[in-house]
């Protein structure tokens, strides 16, 4: 029996899991789903996911492929059954087999997060992927400042001490900031992220938001390239990955 590459899309709620990437200590998505495949093919295979999400970011399109070697169960029932096989706070929405040179990272062209924040007085019991905080932001002032960060710059100021990298240049093609009602949305999407780069923009943008800066303030930001010119880092619950785009 042939290999097979199959794609998938990956919904989860990530607030009871340490991350995307297996850890011998602890529960985290990769190992759930490697775990529920091995129990459904009976051999371990390796999950490959596009974006390696921290502990407590949730997706609803996280991106990954797997390599099945003499499995017998069709492409097309493989979703269901590995459905019946995860917890409630993951899901398998999408199943294809792609061509063999298929790579869910290297072949990633973009990235889409979206950032929540809700600013109603008491906290949400029934609702865990926003941030809570409550009070007024001027979301306009969040908004302007926010089309600074578009296009090709410099964002070590952005990124995670812990980011090693050798180049922190990246390219926004989309900073949006709306709101609807108590809730307050923000949307990153670019051809690459660092380390915790999107909660620290989203944490700066708030600052902006309850008027400690002004929105031109986001360029001596990027120019200082340090981390301590920028805003708190944002909670993990509010942060999404919405969608990964692909070479056609």
């Amino acid at each position: 029996m042939a290999p097979r590459k199959i794609k998938l899309v990956i919904h989860y709620d990530g607030t009871a899991y340490h991350g995307w990437a297996r850890q011998p200590e602890h529960d985290t998505i990769q190992g759930q789903l490697e775990t529920a495949i091995e129990k459904l093919t009976g051999m371990f295979v390796e999950v490959i996911g596009s974006s390696r999400t921290d502990a407590g970011v949730h997706a609803l399109g996280q991106v990954a492929h797997v390599v099945l070697t003499d499995c017998p169960i069709p492409t097309e029932n493989f979703q269901n059954a590995l459905n019946n096989l995860l917890p409630d706070d993951i899901v398998i929405a999408d199943v294809q087999e792609v061509p063999e040179d298929f790579d869910a990272i290297s072949d990633t062209v973009q990235k889409r997060y979206k950032y929540f924040i809700c600013t109603v007085p008491i906290r949400p019991v029934l609702v865990r992927n926003q941030w809570h905080r409550p009070g007024s932001l001027d979301v306009d002032k969040m908004a302007a400042a926010a089309k600074f960060l578009v296009g090709k710059h410099d964002f070590k100021s952005f990124a995670s001490a812990a980011d090693q990298r050798e180049s922190s240049v990246r390219t926004i093609t989309l900073c949006q900031v709306e709101q609807n009602g108590d809730i307050i949305k923000i949307s990153v999407q670019a051809d690459g992220f660092l380390y915790n780069m999107v909660r620290n923009i989203v944490g700066t943008l708030v600052e902006i938001g309850r008027g400690r800066w002004e929105p031109g303030y986001i360029n001596d930001i990027l120019e200082a390239k340090d981390r301590n010119a920028a805003g708190p880092i944002a909670p993990a619950c509010g942060l999404c990955l919405m969608e990964i785009f692909y070479k056609q």
